[in-house]
């Protein structure tokens, strides 16, 4: 009896070492407090939600990293911008009504260039085992509430619950939420996206956690909303900058996070801005 009570003690100690050193782990991740987003991977220079565009995104040190995801027919989930998969394949079809076979059978990389040729549409298992566990994740939903609850079982499964969030409508994010509270939203519903108090009132209502501002208008002042914003401790994406100078304004008014099309070209401006290019961890 002694000696099973002294095994069963020594296996508590083990399991409680074993979560300690678990747990002191993950409370290393730092997250990024602010910087800049790859959109779809960063497609200036290499083809959109694809690995090897993931790929640059994280070897130049992205602090976010943003795609696109949706059903196929056969509900897999795939990275995937447009409704079709002609623009960025060498197929034709709506991805709604093609299978999985059949959509990683087409390339996704000789449209850009021909050193990507043979570059398949990514799953999103896929994506995120590739994905520093120091890198915010940026999901764009294209879909509704169940498609929202299959993406939020997806991370909580892989462990990206402090990194990845879910870029959506109030739909899908309703189905995210009852399928896993604690998944982080960036409200991003196009009934009122637009209207920006709206917009700002609606994020704060339903508890988000990040907000996607759209293009400055001239003339607009954002700065009573943007206080509100961080009153809530909403963080804030901006979609998008063209052209580096932008960013100091930007960063100064309030945005932490600004979506980018060529991460090459606006990492060395970050950097004079005290932007420091993350160092991947895995």
């Amino acid at each position: 009896m002694k000696n099973s009570i002294k095994r069963k003690l020594a296996a508590g100690v083990a399991f409680l070492a074993i979560a300690s050193t678990v747990f002191a782990q993950k409370s290393q991740i730092v997250m990024p407090q602010r910087g800049l987003c790859a959109h779809r991977g960063g497609f200036e220079s290499t083809p959109e939600n694809t690995v090897p565009g993931f790929k640059e995104a994280i070897k130049y040190g992205a602090q976010m990293i943003e795609f696109d995801i949706q059903f196929t027919k056969d509900s897999a989930l795939v990275i995937m911008h447009d409704g079709t998969v002609d623009r960025t394949t060498n197929g034709s079809g709506a991805v709604a009504n093609m299978t999985l076979s059949e959509i990683r059978k087409l390339d996704a990389g000789s449209k850009k260039s021909s050193k990507f040729a043979g570059a398949k549409v990514p799953t999103l298992d896929e994506t995120l085992a590739m994905m520093p566990k120091n890198v915010w994740l940026n999901c764009h939903l294209k879909g509704g509430k169940k498609l929202g609850a299959a993406v939020a079982l997806v991370i909580q499964k892989t462990n990206r619950m402090h990194q990845a969030f879910l870029t959506c409508e109030e739909d899908a994010a309703q189905g995210a939420r009852a399928a896993c509270p604690a998944i982080l939203i960036c409200n991003a519903d196009n009934r009122y996206r637009a209207n920006v108090p709206q917009y700002v009132a609606a994020t704060i209502k339903n508890k988000a956690e990040f907000i996607q501002l759209l293009v400055l208008k001239p003339g607009e002042d954002r700065k009573e909303q943007i206080d509100l914003l961080k009153k809530n401790h909403i963080r804030i994406n901006y979609f998008y900058a063209e052209k580096p100078e932008m960013m100091a304004g930007l960063f100064n008014s309030g945005v932490d996070f600004i979506l980018t099309n060529n991460l090459p070209l606006f990492t060395g401006e970050a950097k004079k801005l005290g932007i420091v290019p993350v160092k991947p961890v895995y």
